[in-house]
C-alpha cells in the first residue's frame, strides 16, 4: 500500500507544480523536479508519515525500475529522429557538432580544474579533475525532448538538436570509459588497456547491436496485429523488454560485456521507424501513453537530488567551477562546429544553450565512479551540485533558446469568460 500511495502522491504533486508552472511560463519538466524535491527526504519525507513522500533515498531508489522503463521509452522517442529521410539532411551536421561539443566542454572544465588542482592540491587530485571533465560531455536527452514535446518545437535548430543529444551521450560514454579507466590506473599504479579502450567500445558496439535485433524483431512482431491499441500493445512490450535485455552484463576474462540503455533503445527506435511502414502512427500513440511515466520520472528525479551538497563549501566551490567552464564548452564548441558545418544563424546562435541539462547518464558515471577510493563519493556530490543547478534552470534555458530561435510559437492569449459575452453582444 505505501509504494502505491508514493506513486499516486508523488504524480499528484508533478501535475499540480505543473499547473503553477504554467502560470508562471516555466517549463513542465522543472515543475516536475521541483515536485520530487517538494515531496523528497529533505522536505515533506521529514515528517515522517508513511506513505506520504520519501522518508529517505532507499525509497525513492526502491522505484528505480520506473525510472529505468522511463529512459527506455525517452530513447526509444529520440531513435525516431533518426529517419534516413532526416539524417540526409542532417546527419554529417549531428555526429560533427556532436563530438566537437562534448570534447570541447571535457577540454574547458579538465584546464579549469587543473589550474584549480595547481592551488588545492590533494584536495582536487588529477584523477577527479579527469572524471568531471569526462562527465561534462553528457547531456540530458529527457528534459530537452520533454521541452520540446511541450511547446511543439520545430525547425531547423529542434530538427538538429535531438540527433546531437542522442549522439551526444555516446560519445560522452567513451570519453568517460577511457578517462575512468586512466583515473583508476593512476590510483592503482597499474595501467589496463582493455578497461580504457576495449570495454567503453565493445559497450556501444554490443549496445547497438542489441537494439539492430530487436528493432528487426520489432518491426516484425507489429506486422501480426492489424488493430491499433494491439499494436501500441506489442510497441510497449517491445521496449519493455529491451530495457530489460540491456541490463545484462557479465565477464568474458578481464572483458566486461555491458549494454548502454539509452543506445539500445535509441536504436530499437531507430530501426523500427525506417523499416515498419506505419511506425509514425505507432509512435505517436506511444508518446501519449508515457505521458504519467515521464511525470515519474522526473518528479522521481527531483526526489533523488541530494540537498545536502550545499553543506560542503568545498563541493561548492568545485561545482561551481565545474558549471561554468562546462557550459563555456558546451556553447563555444556548438558555436564553432555549427558555423564550421554552416549551420543556419539561429542554429549557431542557439544551440549550445539547449546542450546544457545534464542528468540520468551523469548520474549514472558518477555512480561508476563512486568505486574509485578515496574520490568516488567526492565525484558524486559534485556531480548531483551539477545536475541539481543544471535540471533546475537548464529546461528554462532550452525554452527561452528555442523560443529566441522562433521555433516555440507563443500562444494566442486566451480570451476570459467576460470578454466573450461582450463580444457577443456587440
Amino acid at each position: 500500500m505505501q509504494v502505491l500511495l508514493q506513486i499516486a502522491i508523488t504524480l499528484a504533486a508533478g501535475l499540480m507544480m505543473s499547473r503553477l508552472s504554467k502560470r508562471l511560463g516555466l517549463p513542465s519538466v522543472t515543475a516536475y523536479l521541483v515536485a520530487g524535491m517538494l515531496i523528497g527526504p529533505y522536505v515533506l519525507g521529514r515528517v515522517g508519515i508513511p506513505g506520504l513522500g520519501f522518508a529517505s533515498m532507499d525509497e525513492v531508489k526502491a522505484l528505480g525500475m520506473i525510472s529505468d522503463v522511463a529512459l527506455g521509452f525517452i530513447a526509444f522517442a529520440i531513435g525516431n529522429e533518426f529517419r534516413l529521410s532526416a539524417l540526409k539532411k542532417t546527419g554529417k551536421q549531428a555526429t560533427v557538432i556532436a563530438i566537437v561539443q562534448a570534447l570541447t566542454a571535457t577540454l574547458f572544465v579538465d584546464l579549469a580544474l587543473y589550474l584549480l588542482h595547481l592551488w588545492l592540491g590533494d584536495r582536487l587530485p588529477l584523477p577527479m579533475v579527469l572524471i568531471l571533465g569526462a562527465v561534462a560531455t553528457a547531456t540530458a536527452p529527457a528534459a530537452t525532448l520533454m521541452v520540446v514535446r511541450q511547446y511543439k518545437a520545430d525547425g531547423p535548430l529542434t530538427r538538429l538538436l535531438l540527433p546531437i543529444v542522442a549522439l551526444d551521450d555516446a560519445v560522452g560514454l567513451i570519453v568517460f570509459a577511457v578517462s575512468f579507466g586512466i583515473a583508476k590506473a593512476m590510483l592503482g599504479g597499474k595501467f589496463d588497456l582493455i578497461s580504457i579502450f576495449v570495454n567503453p567500445l565493445l559497450e556501444i558496439v554490443l549496445s547497438l547491436a542489441l537494439g539492430f535485433v530487436m528493432g528487426l524483431l520489432f518491426s516484425a512482431a507489429e506486422k501480426f496485429f492489424d488493430s491499433n491499441s494491439k499494436r501500441l500493445s506489442m510497441s510497449i512490450t517491445f521496449v519493455i523488454l529491451t530495457v530489460a535485455l540491456s541490463k545484462l552484463e557479465f565477464h568474458i576474462g578481464s572483458v566486461h560485456i555491458g549494454f548502454s540503455t539509452l543506445l539500445v533503445c535509441m536504436m530499437l527506435a531507430t530501426v523500427f521507424c525506417n523499416v515498419c511502414d506505419f511506425s509514425e502512427e505507432i509512435m505517436g500513440r506511444v508518446d501519449k501513453w508515457t505521458a504519467p511515466l515521464f511525470v515519474l520520472f522526473f518528479a522521481l528525479s527531483g526526489a533523488e537530488l541530494e540537498l545536502n551538497v550545499f553543506a560542503d563549501w568545498t563541493i561548492v566551490g568545485v561545482g561551481i567551477v565545474y558549471i561554468l567552464f562546462r557550459s563555456a564548452g558546451k556553447y563555444l564548441g556548438a558555436l564553432g562546429s555549427a558555423k564550421l558545418m554552416r549551420c543556419d544563424k539561429n542554429v549557431c546562435t542557439h544551440l549550445g544553450i539547449t546542450l546544457l541539462p545534464q542528468a540520468g547518464v551523469a548520474l549514472g558515471m558518477s555512480v561508476t565512479a563512486e568505486s574509485l577510493p578515496g574520490i568516488g563519493s567526492l565525484i558524486r556530490n559534485i556531480v548531483l551540485f551539477g545536475v541539481l543547478i543544471y535540471e533546475l534552470v537548464g529546461p528554462l534555458l532550452t525554452k527561452w533558446s528555442l523560443t529566441q530561435a522562433g521555433e516555440i510559437q507563443p500562444k494566442p492569449v486566451e480570451k476570459t469568460r467576460a470578454h466573450k459575452l461582450a463580444e457577443a453582444g456587440k
